[in-house]
């Protein structure tokens, strides 16, 4: 039913508990695939010990380094399950993360547009990601989030008929695109999400990850960054947050001029 998609580039050293988090769950209607990114430390050697493990499928695939968009690309095109969920490889899946996604998959109503269904994200004390609204659901499109306080990183699974609609953008010698760019896009074609208030996805802020040096990564890939910014500011976005992003890119902009010389 469900992909558990994760990209991975030299995470060796905890991708572990994510593996054991999925081990641990309630329901094993799900695979796992991995797209390993070009690492070269012991993913390949930690991996083929799961393979077997006697509970859900594990499907590993190793490809040239080319960033997490092109990582995700290639999973979309390897993935099985009729939903494809993100879960990254310093995070992992509380114990009835996959049955609590499916139990509100199997509420999305029929004949409408619906691009999936978006959980809470926590950390690891026990605390929520970002921001919620009060109710147990509302369903509307990630453009829309802000209107009713959907704030910060949230847990979104897609159909992946839908999703693969909407490929991720590659640049020659860029790594990273925002990922919202491809959200916001899925939006704009009118498709909506039930958000529901439960946390199913924990996420840990790592010091080698993309969250802690997102102005070094969206400085290092920005034709990616241009792109997401260009199609926001174009977008229905409210004009405050057009304000922020358009004033982020201008101070990203004269830091990268500092850089370069």
């Amino acid at each position: 039913m469900i992909t558990v998609f994760t990209p991975t580039y030299n995470r060796g050293y905890i991708l572990g508990e994510l593996y054991q988090s999925l081990l641990n769950q309630t329901c094993f209607d799900f695979e796992w695939l991995i797209v390993d990114d070009g690492s070269t430390d012991n993913t390949e050697e930690l991996v083929k010990n799961w393979l077997d493990n006697g509970k859900f499928a594990v499907r590993y695939c190793k490809k040239a380094n080319g960033g997490k968009p092109s990582a995700i690309n290639c999973g979309l095109q390897l993935a099985k399950g009729e939903y494809f969920w993100i879960i990254d490889s310093d995070d992992t899946a509380t114990k009835d993360g996959v049955q609590t996604c499916l139990k509100w998959i199997a509420s999305l109503p029929q004949g409408e547009k619906f691009a999936g269904v978006g959980g809470l994200r926590g950390d690891k004390k026990g605390g929520i990601i970002g921001t919620t609204f009060s109710g147990e659901y509302v369903d509307v499109t990630t453009l829309e989030r802000a209107k009713h306080n959907i704030g910060g990183d949230k847990s979104e699974v897609f159909l992946t008929s839908v999703i693969k609609q909407f490929p991720f953008p590659e640049f020659k010698g860029e790594k990273f695109v925002p990922e919202a760019l491809v959200w916001n896009r899925i939006a704009k074609a009118g498709y909506k999400i039930r958000w529901f208030n439960e946390i199913v996805h924990i996420t840990e802020y790592l010091e080698d990850g993309m969250t802690k040096n997102v102005d070094s990564n969206l400085i290092r890939n920005w034709q990616g960054y241009s792109l997401y910014v260009k199609e926001l500011l174009a977008g229905p976005a409210p004009v405050k947050d057009k304000f922020l992003i358009g004033g982020a890119y201008c101070l990203r902009g004269i830091k990268k001029l500092c850089k370069k010389y």
